[in-house]
C-alpha cells in the first residue's frame, strides 16, 4: 500500500513539474527564439518531408527560417543523413514554437531517464551524488541550444540497460547514434567485434531495422534525398571550418588545406579499439571497458561540438562513483566541471576554441577515476620460509 501511495504521489509530483516547465517554456519561447537556436534545422527537415520537399535545401531553409524571424542569411541545415529522419516528421506539423517546446520538454524527460538509469547501473548508491549529472556542462548546453547530444546520451544507457537481457530493444535504443555517427565508429567496431564472438546478433538486427524502416519512410517521402544530401554536403563545405576538436586542431596546426588529416586520429582510434577489445574479450564489460572505447571516440572524432559531450555522462559518472568506492578525491571533476559551466555561460559560442580541453578532460577523469594500482606481491613471512627450508 505504501508502495502505491509513494508511485502515486512521484507521478503527481513529475505531472505538476512537467506543466510548470511547459508553462514556463509556453511564455518565454517564441517563433523568433526557435529560429535562433540549433532546433531550427529539425523543424525544417521535418516541415520539408511532411510537405514531400527536400529537407537539405538551403533556400528553402532560409525562407522558413526568415519566415519564423531569422536575422541574417546563414540558416541552418541538419548535416543528419537521410537514415533517421523520420523522429524529426512531428515538427513539421507544428510552429516552431510549439516544435521548440516539446522538443525541450523531451530533452529534459530523457535527461532525468537517463540519470536515473546511470544511477540504476552503478548498484544505486546511497549518496545523492547521481544529482551532480544535472549540471553537466555539455548536457546543459545541449538544452540551451535544442541539440541532439541528450538523445544520444539516452540511446547509451539504454544500450547499456538492455543489451544484456534484451538485446533487441539495445539495438533499437542505438538508432539515434546514425544521426552523428562519426562519433561512434569505434564504439560500433567494438560492438560489432563483440556481437560476433558471442553470435549473439540480436542487437545489430534490431539497430538496422530501425534505421531500414526510417531509411524506406523518408525515400517514401522524398526519392531524391540521398542525392540532396551529397549534394549539400559538397556544397557547404562542412569540413572546411573550425570546430574545437583535436583531428580539426591537429589538421589547422599541420595543413589547414588537408583535411584528410583530422581523420586519422580516428583511425589510429579504430585501430585501437580493436587491440583494445580484443585482449579484453574475455572479461567484456560494457559500462566499464566499453565507457573507455565511448570517450575514446570522442576524443579522436573529425567533428563534434561541446554539446556531442553530453553522451559522455555515463563515462563520467561511472568515474565519479568509481573515485568514491576506491576514496579517490572528486575535487579534479568538480573543478572541470565547474570550469565547463563557467563558459557556457561566459562564452556561449561552442565553436569557441576554449572548448577545446573538455572531450579529453572527461577522459583523463574517468582514467585517474577508475585506475585500479598494480599489486606488490606479499612478502612471504620468515615462519613460511623456514617451513620451506
Amino acid at each position: 500500500m505504501r508502495s502505491r501511495i509513494r508511485i502515486f504521489a512521484a507521478g503527481c509530483i513529475v505531472a505538476a513539474t512537467a506543466a510548470a516547465v511547459i508553462g514556463i517554456l509556453g511564455v518565454s519561447v517564441s517563433d523568433q527564439k526557435a529560429a535562433k537556436c540549433d532546433f531550427i534545422e529539425y523543424w525544417v527537415a521535418g516541415f520539408q518531408l511532411i510537405h514531400h520537399a527536400n529537407p537539405y535545401d538551403v533556400a528553402d531553409a532560409l525562407k522558413l527560417e526568415r519566415r519564423s524571424g531569422l536575422e541574417g542569411n546563414k540558416p541552418r541545415i541538419t548535416f543528419s543523413p537521410p537514415l533517421l529522419l523520420c523522429p524529426f516528421l512531428p515538427l513539421g506539423l507544428v510552429s516552431p514554437k510549439v516544435g521548440l517546446i516539446l522538443w525541450l520538454v523531451i530533452l529534459i524527460l530523457c535527461l532525468l531517464v537517463s540519470i536515473w538509469i546511470i544511477w540504476v547501473l552503478n548498484g544505486r548508491p546511497d549518496n545523492g551524488l547521481h544529482f551532480c549529472g544535472y549540471m553537466f556542462a555539455p548536457a546543459l548546453a545541449c538544452l540551451m541550444a535544442g541539440q541532439l547530444g541528450i538523445f544520444l546520451l539516452l540511446a547509451i544507457v539504454l544500450f547499456l540497460y538492455f543489451h544484456e537481457g534484451h538485446p533487441l530493444l539495445a539495438g533499437v535504443a542505438l538508432t539515434p547514434c546514425v544521426w552523428k555517427p562519426h562519433l561512434f565508429l569505434p564504439f560500433f567496431i567494438v560492438l560489432f567485434l563483440w556481437s560476433a564472438r558471442r553470435k549473439e546478433w540480436r542487437i545489430l538486427a534490431g539497430f538496422l531495422a530501425v534505421v531500414l524502416g526510417s531509411s524506406l519512410i523518408t525515400l517514401r517521402l522524398d526519392p531524391q534525398v540521398w542525392y540532396q544530401y551529397s549534394r549539400m554536403m559538397s556544397q557547404t563545405g562542412l569540413l572546411h571550418g573550425f570546430v574545437p576538436t583535436l583531428s580539426v586542431t591537429i589538421r589547422f596546426l599541420v595543413d589547414p588545406g588537408s583535411i584528410w588529416l583530422q581523420f586519422v586520429p580516428e583511425l589510429g582510434a579504430c585501430l585501437w579499439a580493436v587491440w583494445y577489445f580484443w585482449t579484453r574479450r574475455t572479461r567484456w564489460i560494457w559500462i566499464d571497458q566499453g565507457m573507455l572505447v565511448l570517450l575514446v571516440s570522442a576524443v579522436c572524432t573529425p567533428y563534434a561540438w561541446f554539446s556531442d559531450e553530453a553522451m559522455l555522462l555515463p563515462a563520467v559518472m561511472t568515474g565519479v562513483y568509481r573515485a568514491t568506492n576506491s576514496h579517490r578525491s572528486l575535487l579534479p571533476i568538480f573543478l572541470a566541471g565547474t570550469l565547463a559551466l563557467i563558459e557556457i555561460i561566459s562564452i556561449g559560442d561552442m565553436a569557441s576554441k576554449y572548448y577545446l580541453w573538455t572531450a579529453p578532460c572527461w577522459l583523463a577523469w574517468y582514467l585517474y577515476a577508475t585506475h585500479e594500482p598494480k599489486k606488490q606481491p606479499q612478502a612471504i613471512p620468515p615462519e613460511a620460509m623456514a617451513a620451506i627450508d
